[in-house]
């Protein structure tokens, strides 16, 4: 079993508090990714569950045991770190075993574990390698075999992945997916990389300012997010945002004006904000419409065209926006610097912040995705 309870976690350091009252239920075999901008205390966060780290406030509790004061070699919890922190001197093996070593286990259950191991992360002919003479996937990959030998109940991961180049991410992404997928047990990876927690959580925490931002299923986050905050954390190219006066709130559209003067129906529920507040409209790169299908159009200006050979990211200077807008389009587009272009907006395919960054909840079902 691994059901992780944590109910009112707080972490101070010399009296500030960088993580604050985290409430939340991971259940047995879910892998939940951890995921925020530097310093928002994910890895605090970890280092707590792994025993790493004091508990400052709150309850700690591991399929029903409070775990508070259970020192970590104690606690059914394994960790991968970020660096591999293998011994030199120590052969693949020796350095999967060492921890059962020291735990006195058997000579014949140490074989079993390491050799069931090895076989999963297709590590079966490095085994009398030294660290040295493997690549940093392999080196990574032993790092994971280390901890899967002891057979936890709650695997950790702290951005295991962020000493890797972009194509062994991929890889060894992959192979943690499979091995989850393999085990059923429960996981809990730390990175601050959305791309990794969009790839290969059951559930993200997004976590801000020592806070929980937003919990959810990964889609859920990315199409209904709870703030403006994880709006633009979630997803790549970053969310659009223009700034618009509120015109009418209502409860299934909310009519705004957009920096040029014209007026869009958003598809949200805005009856908590008036008329003549200031609001932030949010599009996604790949949510512009053809101006034929638009129910509003934007004048704008290509900048720049980023042509990544699966699509074309166009980059457009927009009258009355600060920041340039992106759109995605297809690979082949064909597009020149200073070309202006039509943007479509539909109302439900917009989100809509107040000023204080709070979503207006948005009035479009979703196929799929369970909010």
């Amino acid at each position: 079993m691994g059901r992780l309870t944590l109910s009112g976690i707080g972490k101070d350091y010399a009296g500030v508090e960088v993580s604050r009252d985290i409430d939340l239920v991971i259940e047995d075999g879910e892998f939940v990714v951890f995921v925020g901008p530097s310093g928002c205390g994910k890895s605090t966060l970890l280092r707590m569950i792994a025993g790493l780290e004091e508990i400052s406030h709150g309850e700690m509790r591991l399929d029903g045991e409070r775990i508070n004061e259970v020192p970590p070699q104690e606690r059914d919890i394994g960790m991968v770190f970020q660096s591999y922190a293998l011994y030199p001197h120590m052969t693949v093996a020796e350095n999967m075993a060492f921890g059962l070593k020291l735990a006195r286990t058997g000579k014949a259950e140490i074989r079993r574990r390491v050799e069931h191991a090895a076989e999963m992360l297709h590590l079966g002919e490095l085994l009398e390698r030294k660290p040295k003479e493997l690549s940093g996937g392999q080196r990574q990959r032993v790092a994971i075999g280390r901890t899967l030998v002891k057979e936890p109940a709650v695997f950790l991961f702290d951005e295991p992945l962020s000493n890797l180049d972009a194509a062994l991410r991929v890889d060894m992404r992959v192979q943690i997916a499979e091995l989850h997928r393999r085990l059923g047990a429960t996981m809990i990876y730390v990175t601050h990389d959305q791309t990794e927690a969009m790839t290969l959580a059951d559930r993200i925490v997004l976590l801000a300012g020592g806070r929980i931002a937003q919990v959810g299923a990964p889609l859920a986050l990315y199409h209904y997010p709870a703030t403006l905050e994880v709006a633009r954390f979630i997803g790549s190219p970053r969310i659009n945002t223009l700034p618009v006066t509120i015109i009418d709130p209502g409860r299934q559209r909310t009519a705004v004006r957009l920096p040029d003067g014209e007026t869009l129906a958003v598809a949200v529920d805005g009856t908590r904000l008036e008329a003549g507040d200031t609001a932030m409209l949010a599009v996604r790169a790949e949510d512009f419409v053809t101006p034929a299908e638009a129910e509003v159009r934007l004048a704008a200006r290509l900048l720049v065209a980023e042509k990544l050979g699966y699509e074309t990211l166009a980059h457009l200077r927009v009258e009355g926006v600060g920041e340039p807008l992106a759109q995605r389009l297809d690979g082949l587009a064909h597009l020149e610097e200073g070309q202006h272009i039509e943007l479509g907006l539909s109302g439900e395919r917009c989100h809509l912040f107040g000023a204080d960054g709070m979503a207006c909840p948005r009035q479009v079902e979703i196929p799929g995705i369970a909010l």
